[in-house]
């Protein structure tokens, strides 16, 4: 079809197209092919029509607008095709045909200043070379495969080319490869320091590799530059928040709602901050406020339910049952809303329409999730095969002897949070957060290049020798400073360090290892009730049948490192924890080698930020109230319980063993 436009053969291009859309309805380039060739025919409100219909389909698609622009142009209608060029290029700016006719429009009305910007933007995608210039607008179109394929090709002849490797930095953040972004973007910066936009990207691909202090130093060199950049000041107060500096993110935040308080996300923003730091009237006032803003905006609604104690009334639940039920509700606020309705639907005891959402909401989220359970699985059983109690005693005394870290490992929504705030709660110890400082360093270990099913570590760490052992010990202190206030030891929550506990004993083999566990079916079902925020949450837990292989992929671990480590762990059961508190918090102190306080058995009185979705809860007296809460949901949790039975030793009862480590 595009060579009979091309040739000018319009009227053979609207029949193809027509023909192709009976049989693929829907189609994004059937669709545009058909507006596109009947525009050319002249058949102006036809072609609007059809356009209409490709916006309902592909509403982020830039070329419907730019299309729209055209026929709008054409029909002499300045207005309405600078409405429709300037939603193109807010959607797709690397579109120079949007561009040059905002120029031309702009300058006819008279708005000087806006036609000198799009003239500006012309001009920066007439330097480009032209792949460069069609793989940027493929991929503003969300063609991101075709983009890569063309920026690859062109990089083969012009490596060097900043451009083409900022786009391919793009690229691998739309992949959910933010290590790749971060490698091109030294890259780029390397050739050229003073690219700005480039720089702000990189701090970005470094917030989300959780590389906090780095991004910090990025986006502070950025603001000495330009200081009411609106970017940079979101982007900073937001590392802020994560480095526990809310003396700088707050009032920033405020700032900058003060001058655009009609932005949902900054109210967002705003509200988790103060839930962080136990503001809670505040935090559910920003949560409404971001609601208000932007009506049937489901992480407003999925924010408040998280708090875990905020009742929604009757209007507020009829309100999120009619937005997920809209059709025109997008995806990612139905499975927010999915989640909330969960929740206040649970509060209210109607368990069965309760489960439905949860369940709906678990199938929706797990459709954009792209967990690989094998992969995992396989690490483990090298994990196993490698980390011997050979290896070990052959490497007794390796590493860093501090013996400042106190790592507290396990699943989510098994009591970590609790055992962190009681400890936290202690003088000579630091509540940081979940810190990603191992999972970093474990990542240098890996050979990218190598295939999945054949991954450098953990093998490599029979290749590591005492000096290297000793150095990343010291590294992984050095980079966690910055969380630390000057205590004797500080709390690592990161709960995926199970998996890498062979490669902490051996380059901090002095520091505590807390094993967080919870009764099974109430661990694995309050995994399946939390929608974790993007990028930073678990991707097992939106199926009965992850969450199960993850649960037993960690029973058998912990075996194998209570086996080859005896003694290291301290298991703690949530269920001994609530049930029997002050012997079991005894029990903890003195594996940590810290002295009752009574803070400790106090800890719901201590104010720290506290990062998790247990916020709330820890802020509370200890209480038993939730501890058989799953079996309200019993009925419906039979898939769960079979494949939970499937493991060997995964008893659905609690251990009652108060031993140091084993179940």
């Amino acid at each position: 079809m595009w060579a009979q436009l091309r040739r000018g053969e319009y009227a053979a291009a609207y029949a193809e197209a027509r023909a192709l859309r009976a049989r693929y309805p829907g189609n994004r380039d059937v669709l545009f092919l058909l507006a596109v060739s009947l525009r050319h025919l002249y058949r102006f409100p036809e072609a609007l029509e059809v356009l209409q219909e490709l916006e309902h389909h592909h509403p982020t698609y830039g070329r419907v607008f730019e299309e729209r622009g055209l026929c709008q142009l054409a029909r002499r209608a300045t207005e309405s095709a600078i409405a429709a060029f300037s939603s193109a290029v807010r959607l797709n700016s690397w579109l120079p045909v949007s561009w040059s006719a905002l120029t031309v429009l702009y300058r006819k009305c008279g708005r000087t200043q806006e036609a000198d910007a799009a003239a500006r933007s012309c001009a920066i995608l007439e330097k480009l070379p032209s792949e460069i210039r069609i793989a940027y607008s493929l991929f503003g179109d969300g063609d991101i495969r075709a983009a890569e394929q063309r920026v690859r090709h062109y990089l083969l002849t012009h490596s060097d080319d900043i451009e083409g490797l900022r786009l391919l930095a793009r690229i691998a953040m739309a992949h959910e490869a933010p290590d790749g972004a971060e490698a091109l973007l030294e890259k780029v910066l390397g050739l050229a320091p003073g690219y700005h936009a480039a720089r702000y990207e990189y701090a970005v691909a470094l917030l989300t590799r959780l590389k906090h202090q780095r991004a910090r130093e990025e986006l502070e060199k950025l603001l000495a530059i330009a200081p009411e950049n609106r970017a940079y000041r979101f982007t900073h107060a937001t590392v802020c928040t994560r480095l526990g500096d809310f003396e700088q993110a707050l009032p920033e935040y405020q700032k900058l709602l003060s001058e655009t308080p009609e932005d949902a996300e900054l109210h967002m923003a705003l509200g988790h901050s103060l839930k962080t730091l136990g503001r809670t009237a505040e935090a559910i006032e920003s949560y409404h406020a971001a609601a208000a803003v932007r009506p049937g905006y489901g992480g407003a609604y999925w924010n408040l339910a998280n708090l875990k104690t905020y009742r929604f009334d009757a209007a507020e639940l009829e309100q999120m049952i009619r937005y997920e039920a809209d059709a025109t509700t997008s995806r990612e606020d139905r499975y927010h809303l999915c989640f909330a309705l969960g929740k206040a639907l649970e509060d209210r005891g109607e368990y069965a329409q309760s489960f439905h959402y949860y369940e709906r909401g678990n199938a929706l989220k797990k459709e954009e999730c792209r967990y690989r359970p094998d992969f995992l699985e396989n690490l483990a059983r090298l994990q196993r095969a490698t980390c011997t109690a050979e290896f070990f005693a052959a490497r007794r005394g390796w590493g860093h002897p501090d013996a400042a870290p106190i790592f507290i490992v396990g699943l989510p929504r098994a009591g970590s949070t609790l055992i962190e705030q009681i400890l936290a709660s202690h003088s000579e110890v630091d509540g940081t957060m979940e810190l990603p400082d191992i999972a970093h360093l474990v990542f240098d270990l890996h050979d990218r290049t190598r295939p999945p099913d054949s991954p450098r570590y953990p093998g490599v760490l029979a290749e590591l020798d005492r000096q290297e052992c000793a150095r990343l010990g010291e590294k992984y202190l050095r980079e966690t400073c910055v969380h630390r206030h000057g205590r004797r030891f500080f709390i690592d929550k990161w709960p995926n360090n199970f998996r890498d506990l062979g490669f902490i004993h051996l380059i901090l083999p002095n520091a505590r290892i807390i094993d967080a566990r919870r009764e099974p079916m109430a661990c694995c079902f309050s995994n399946f009730k939390q929608l974790f925020p993007p990028g930073a949450g678990p991707e097992f837990v939106y199926s009965f049948e992850d969450i199960a292989r993850y649960y037993r992929m960690y029973l058998d671990l912990m075996r194998h490192w209570d086996a080859v480590l005896p003694g290291k762990i301290l298991r703690i059961q949530h269920e001994e924890l609530v049930t029997d508190f002050p012997a079991t918090v005894h029990r903890l102190l003195e594996f940590c080698g810290l002295k009752p306080e009574l803070a400790c058995f106090e800890f719901h009185k201590t104010e720290r930020a506290v990062h998790t979705a247990s916020a709330e809860q820890v802020r509370r007296p200890i209480n038993r109230a939730g501890l058989d809460h799953w079996r309200h949901f019993e009925p419906w949790l039979g898939p769960l319980k079979d494949a939970l039975m499937g493991s060997p030793g995964a008893s659905l009862d609690p251990p009652t063993t108060n031993t140091q480590s084993g179940l």
